[in-house]
């Protein structure tokens, strides 16, 4: 842990600039803005000193801001003989809205109250409070926030629960240093930093935004106790005309998959698991027909389900995100040429024209919800009028992954404008069949009605 205080000497910004000078763009690794920033801080003020500029830039953009503050402050000055932790509370929440009003007026403020000093024991409430405010909508979102390295217990405590939300949510984490260039070197610079150049306008928001906190900045009085906490050589840290920010992007959907298929042929056990040899009989056992003409089964990966739906169709067009799983199902096929394996993601390389079945198993919680929103529409345009819909998920948690299989099947069943025909539901898995209304039962089709 690194020790230091506010009084201890800084290093002069002559120190930093020639290191600052040659870190990658943040554009580089980010190329298209975010529809929404959620900004967590510590305390008020962090929001302004570390990414005030971010906040200022994206909000005049037209990017919807949210800063989550996570206690008031009230401990800056503990030896105020004019100021109360009450008084200060009150003081340092006023200049909080004042500051966040001067760099994005539409942002949303949001203020939790947990103890200034002792976020690391309050990690639960932290949590659910910024989880609650960022949501279950998490496409076209940044999460912003103290970086883990930054030496102050409240900071590291920030960062760390911003850094756990955007694992799960899987949304691009910037972390931004505050007192690293107060008590640090350039050997301490965090890896996969970034700069953001500041637009026209942003500079001069953000310094409004500091001057904001005037508790921070100026002293509250003459008298011991009351001095500034941010001496002018620590502001000049947070004057450049750019941000710096830690960047942990997500990996994406074929980053994951190809390296699971890397270190394993089979990452699910279908070929030698009971359970799954079960859930794909019940699969099967659910289609309301006994024949089908065309058939699109995206998510195939090694192409054991794949060859099972081959026997009752005509034609089988297969898709995966890794080019790995494919190889595997190539392998597994053979030379059956009822089936067309073809790299791709949905709903992005959908295949033309309509089919008689559409197979989504195990493939709806690795989208994200944007995506989830497209593959219901362009599923329910892809069937015949005659078509069937076959959906099977895992019911359990998917870990680092937003949402679980109960709730990509009842997106499906609210948005879809099909029908239930036929559903199964235990405790790991389910599996719905949905048509075009009006469903009618096995036994109606077949006149034994």
């Amino acid at each position: 842990m690194v020790s230091f205080t506010h009084r201890d000497p800084t290093p002069g910004e002559d120190s930093w600039l020639p290191v600052l000078d040659g870190l990658p763009g943040l554009a580089d690794v980010l190329p298209e803005p975010p529809r929404r920033l959620v900004v967590l801080a510590a305390h008020p003020d962090d929001e302004s000193l570390g990414a005030g500029g971010l906040i200022a830039s994206l909000a005049a953009a037209g990017t919807a801001v949210d800063v989550v503050v996570a206690t008031a402050g009230e401990a800056s000055h503990p030896d105020s003989p004019t100021h109360t932790p009450q008084t200060l509370t009150v003081l340092r929440e006023t200049e909080l809205r004042t500051a966040v009003g001067r760099l994005a007026p539409n942002a949303r403020v949001h203020l939790l109250g947990l103890p200034d000093g002792q976020l690391a024991a309050h990690r639960a409430e932290l949590d659910a409070f910024l989880a609650g405010v960022v949501g279950t909508d998490t496409d076209g979102l940044w999460l912003a926030a103290p970086w883990r390295g930054d030496g102050h217990t409240d900071h590291d405590a920030a960062g760390a629960a911003a850094a756990r939300l955007a694992a799960k949510a899987r949304v691009p984490l910037l972390e931004y240093p505050i007192w690293l260039w107060h008590w640090g070197t350039a050997a301490d610079l965090p890896e996969d930093m970034h700069t953001l150049a500041l637009p026209q306008g942003a500079p001069a928001a953000k310094a409004a935004a500091m001057g904001a906190h005037r508790s921070q900045v100026a002293p509250l009085s003459d008298r011991p106790g009351d001095e500034a906490l941010l001496a002018p050589e620590v502001l000049a840290h947070f004057a450049r005309p750019f941000e710096t920010f830690k960047v942990t992007v997500p990996r994406t959907g074929k980053q994951v998959f190809e390296d699971l298929y890397a270190a394993s042929p089979d990452p699910w056990n279908f070929g030698d698991s009971f359970y799954e040899r079960r859930k794909r009989d019940l699969t099967l056992a659910l289609l309301p027909r006994e024949r089908f003409g065309r058939v699109f089964e995206p998510g195939c990966s090694i192409g054991v389900l794949t060859a099972e739906l081959a026997r009752r169709a005509e034609s089988v067009t297969a898709m995966d995100i890794s080019a790995r799983a494919l190889e595997l199902a190539r392998q597994r096929i053979g030379a059956d040429q009822r089936i067309r394996l073809r790299q791709g993601s949905i709903p992005e390389d959908w295949p033309d024209g309509s089919f008689d079945l559409v197979v989504l198993s195990e493939i709806g919680y690795f989208l994200s919800r944007e995506q989830l929103r497209g593959t219901v529409l362009r599923a329910a345009e892809a069937l015949d009028s005659d078509g069937v819909l076959l959906l099977c998920h895992w019911r359990h948690p998917i870990r680092d992954w937003p949402m679980d299989g109960d709730e990509v099947h009842e997106v499906f069943r609210s948005d879809s404008g099909l029908e239930l025909l036929a559903e199964h539901c235990e405790a790991d898995f389910r599996i719905d069949v949905l048509v075009h209304p009006p469903a009618r039962s096995v036994a109606d089709r077949e006149g034994l009605l």
